[in-house]
């Protein structure tokens, strides 16, 4: 039994995959479940964003989207599709990278996941080195505490975790503040009042757990 696992996280860059395109396109952030390669070489993929018509509308203009589907999911837009052309990213898994998760931001896709021993590390890296576009972000040992998701860990919902993600990355928590509660709020495609309440039960959740306090 091997006991060395090892999360890596890359940067794609310049992919012109559906996914890549369409988030490029519409300016969106969209965050994708590990897409599952069918023997045919199609791909089914399971994904969410932030209400953006231009961004649905760029996957149903898309020929190589087959099967769109989308659903409204606690202020976000789910999608099923089918894709027929691969990303950069089946690249590295067919090479060993167990996709952990993976977010299009604006055309560049960051995918985190993990490798097991140096010896799929080193046939990983090969591979991202003979890849256009992919680079190398950080590599580091997997901890007990770090074999599940944030929500997961902090007992948070997926909407809460995803409002002070949000948060964070715009600079709503910086001194003095980037961002407004509303420009965060449009940002994720829901009202003020929505954000204000996942972000404050978000933070109740997480400090009561940080501070051992009951809730």
């Amino acid at each position: 039994m091997i006991d060395e696992c090892l999360m890596a996280e890359f940067r794609i860059r310049g992919d012109d995959c559906p996914l890549a395109d369409a988030s490029r396109a519409a300016d969106a952030v969209v965050d994708v479940a590990p897409p599952l390669l069918r023997d045919d070489g199609n791909v089914l993929l399971r994904f969410s964003a932030a209400p953006n018509e231009a961004f649905t509308a760029a996957l149903e203009a898309d020929d190589r989207i087959r099967y769109l589907y989308r659903a409204a999911v606690d202020g976000r837009h789910s999608y099923r599709c089918l894709s027929l052309q691969r990303s950069v990213v089946h690249e590295l898994v067919s090479a060993g990278f167990v996709v952990e998760s993976l977010r299009y931001q604006r055309g560049d896709a960051l995918l985190t996941g993990a490798v097991v021993g140096q010896e799929i590390l080193q046939a990983v890296m090969e591979t991202a080195g003979g890849t256009v576009g992919v680079e190398l972000e950080r590599v580091y040992a997997l901890g007990p505490e770090e074999d599940s998701t944030v929500p997961e860990r902090w007992d948070l919902t997926p909407a809460q975790a995803d409002a002070i993600e949000t948060a964070v990355e715009m600079g709503y928590f910086t001194v003095p503040r980037a961002v407004t509660a509303s420009e965060v709020a449009d940002a994720m495609g829901i009202s003020k009042t929505a954000f204000l309440e996942r972000l404050r039960r978000g933070q109740n959740a997480l400090f009561s757990q940080v501070f051992d306090v009951e809730r």
